[in-house]
């Protein structure tokens, strides 16, 4: 059977096997708006307490830049699934093939790096006890958590294809240029935002094996991930809730033969 890439499925990141496309659109809907609204209650939170200066200090964090993607993410595919329940047609049909591999790009970091941040947060950075007041437990608890049940649920709700291979050194070449931002930070402000990277407290032989730690968990994230949607799609048969209004039946927007078709 012919391999679907995303090329060939235009449909492939606007519908689900599960959802309609209109009830797809409102759930990412819903964890966009989530996940803004923690990141604005967040910095209105250091603003009262006096932490004005954090705010600013987020975006050295990977953690937040992370966040925001999901954000973002889902605040752009909640409008193509929209779109689609609306008029039938996938936006990404009209996109230029470029702008095609950057969302597929876009979409294998959403399903890989909350993973990695939910694995070096819990695992490296967070020591007991846990945190005394709620607002603590919350705010990170929905960025360090949330974010990975988020990823999750899109793995496992989307009809999208396998991560395409050419994705996985972009992947390595982000978190090189957040590497890069990290010490950035450091040399401008004099602070590390993880300080496992710090080298004269750590030496540079401990930093060199954090950083290919984690290295060797992207790769890992990564192949979990193409397998978790290769179990999805093995066991949904690959069976698409079409928009009503689908016009894919008269030849604007094939998708492989033998999908079945479930029409909402």
């Amino acid at each position: 059977m012919k391999r679907i890439t995303f090329s060939d499925n235009p449909l492939a990141f606007s519908t689900s096997w599960l959802l309609p496309p209109a009830a797809l659109a409102a759930l990412r809907g819903l964890l966009s708006l989530y996940i803004f609204v923690t990141i604005i209650f967040i910095w209105a939170w250091y603003g009262a307490h006096g932490e004005s200066s954090a705010i600013g200090e987020t975006f050295s964090y990977f953690t937040w830049l992370t966040y925001f993607g999901l954000g973002f993410y889902f605040l752009v595919a909640a409008l193509h699934s929209a779109y689609y329940a609306r008029t039938g047609r996938s936006l990404f049909t009209r996109w230029p093939r470029a702008l095609l591999a950057l969302h597929s790009l876009f979409y294998s970091t959403v399903t890989t790096f909350p993973f990695l941040v939910t694995i070096v947060y819990w695992g490296a950075i967070y020591s007991p006890p846990w945190f005394t007041e709620k607002f603590e437990a919350w705010a990170n608890i929905s960025q360090h958590g949330f974010n990975s049940l988020f990823a999750l649920l899109e793995i496992g709700l989307a009809t999208t294809p396998p991560h395409p291979l050419i994705n996985l050194p972009f992947l390595v070449l982000i978190l090189l240029l957040y590497l890069a931002l990290a010490y950035l930070t450091y040399h401008d402000e004099g602070w590390y935002p993880y300080s496992f990277l710090d080298i004269k407290t750590n030496g540079s032989g401990l930093v060199t094996g954090y950083c290919f730690g984690i290295l060797a968990a992207i790769l890992v994230i990564f192949a979990i991930s193409c397998a978790l949607i290769w179990l999805r799609r093995k066991l949904t048969k690959e069976v698409v809730k079409r928009s009503a209004r689908d016009v894919s039946d008269r030849g604007e927007e094939n998708l492989e033969a033998g999908q079945e078709k479930s029409y909402f």
